[in-house]
């Protein structure tokens, strides 16, 4: 058995066409398939059934599969760890955000990120928090920017930012016309427009909402901050929104900042405490603090 073997075995499974999985791995059909019957007859199992309308693993074959996709991942970490000691800044990095921090966030991170290390490839992927979490642990991510707390031994956190929450409300509200700071107490008995289970932001919102006397609106849950935003321009209600995505106007939504002390989340950048690359982090993550001033405040 060797690794090239497991890699036709697993774009088989990725493609479930023996044509398709040829072409991703740059070999002729005849190639992979006969290298997939050495498979085989080496282990003494079938992997593959065969038939003239489409290809499916064995139950053996899938769980062989599990075990290949490790291997490959280990073996392009040993690569990577040969790379980034030789040269950390040209290697290549894979950074997981959750989805109400990365497309507010990213634009002002990514060109500092292109223009101090040129040759660094990043691969963005945006998941929730505990996908991202995940990714952190399996190693299929090298860097994960998180809301705090994040409790996992096997990660270093190194705080970034604390950004403020901000009420947004439709533009017919009688909140709407005010100048300057408002009190938590304007949430004191409202429903409040929230996402849906499992972003995170939904957590802090409720936690607000239930220091201030507010509560969640019934019968709606939004699966994205622009959906929110969509809502409230509706005159559907209000909701809480992270300081960083409201830079841009939203036509029918009126933004409120509170008073101090104001409600916030507080953001950190982790990965793995045995990283080989763990060394070249720290210069990342000084990127991702350096926002534009004003805009949120940095956790020394």
């Amino acid at each position: 058995m060797n690794l090239q073997d497991l890699r036709y075995l697993v774009a088989i499974a990725d493609h479930r066409h023996f044509g398709r999985a040829a072409e991703a791995c740059f070999v002729s059909q005849p190639t992979l398939s006969t290298q997939l019957r050495k498979l085989e007859k080496e282990l003494g199992v079938d992997l593959v059934e065969r038939n003239p309308r489409h290809v499916m693993l064995t139950e053996i074959g899938e769980r062989v599969v599990e075990r290949a996709r490790t291997m490959l991942r280990e073996e392009a970490a040993i690569g990577e760890i040969a790379r980034q000691a030789q040269d950390p800044e040209a290697g290549t990095v894979r950074i997981g955000l959750f989805p109400t921090l990365g497309p507010y966030l990213l634009p002002h991170v990514v060109p500092a990120l292109h223009a101090r290390f040129p040759r660094l490839e990043l691969l963005l992927v945006e998941e929730k928090t505990e996908q991202v979490l995940g990714h952190l642990r399996d190693g299929s991510l090298d860097i994960g920017v998180l809301a705090l707390p994040v409790n996992d031994d096997r990660l270093h956190v190194e705080p970034l930012f604390e950004e403020d929450f901000v009420l947004a409300v439709p533009a017919e509200h009688e909140l709407a016309n005010g100048d300057g700071p408002v009190s938590m107490d304007v949430l004191a008995g409202q429903s409040v427009l929230l996402l849906e289970d499992g972003h995170c932001l939904r957590d802090q919102a409720l936690s607000v909402c239930h220091l201030a006397g507010a509560s969640e609106r019934g019968g709606f849950r939004a699966t994205s901050l622009e959906t929110l935003r969509q809502m409230v321009a509706a005159g559907v209600g209000m909701t809480l929104l992270p300081e960083l995505a409201v830079q841009s106007p939203v036509s029918g939504v009126a933004i409120r900042r509170f008073e101090q002390p104001r409600p916030t989340r507080r953001i950190a950048i982790c990965w793995r405490t045995s990283h080989p690359a763990r060394s070249f982090f720290p210069e990342i993550a000084t990127l991702f603090r350096d926002l534009p001033t004003g805009l949120v405040t940095p956790i020394a």
